[in-house]
This record gives C-alpha cells, structure tokens and sequence, in this order.
C-alpha cells in the first residue's frame, strides 16, 4: 500500500448479544449503550467475544428492545484504549463504536410494532 492511500477504518460483525445491554449516561448529558457480541466465523472454533458502544437515540433503542441472545449486526470503527487500572496494572482493550441493526429474536414469543423499532433502531 502506498503511502498516499488513505487509511480506512470500517468494521462489520454479525453476531449475538452475550449479555442484556448497559445504558449509561455520560456527563455531557449523552447516553452510551454497551453490548458485548459473540462472533462464530467458523465452525467448530471459538467465538470471538467483542465489546460495542453506541451513543443517543441508537443506544436508548438498544437498552429497550435488545436483551441476551438477540442477533444483531454493527457496522462502525475499532477503537483502541489503554488505561492504569486501581492495582496501577496497564490495561488495553479493543471496542468497537458503530450503528447497530436489530436481527431475529430467539425466544417464542411473538413481535409487535410497538415491541421492536424495526431492523434499525433511530
């Protein structure tokens, strides 16, 4: 790759919610919505487990209608963190901040409108 390209930083993963999603609110008054995916890109192995925050009205839409086990699709950036923990431990971690689109549901029970947003939260 030449020196002139430009850098891309796009992320796509289909997966499934490992965990209840988290809605926190920031500071500055924004809200943050935190889900952990599991990702299966091939048979017989282990999934990849990876962490995903999204901000305003897309994470109040996640904290709603999501929940442990709902398969969802995100498209975003990976982002890279280092931080000192309490024990004075360097710590890293890798996330990803994106768009989440709501997939099937995976219990019995049977979807409304006034349920789920749709595919795309807002």
């Amino acid at each position: 790759m030449s020196a002139s390209a430009p850098a891309v930083n796009s992320v796509t993963l289909v997966g499934h919610l490992t965990a209840d999603p988290v809605l926190k609110q920031l500071a500055d008054d924004r809200k943050v919505c935190a889900l952990r995916l599991a990702v299966n890109d091939q048979k017989g192995q282990p999934p990849l487990y990876i962490d995903v925050a999204t901000f305003g009205s897309q994470a109040e839409a996640c904290a709603n209608y999501l929940a442990k086990g709902r398969a969802v699709a995100v498209t975003g950036r990976l982002v890279y963190r280092e931080w000192e923990d309490d024990s004075g431990n360097r710590r890293s971690r890798h996330h990803v901040i994106g768009r989440v689109q709501f997939g099937g549901r995976n219990d019995d029970s049977p979807s409304t409108e006034e349920d789920d947003p749709g595919e795309e939260a807002a």
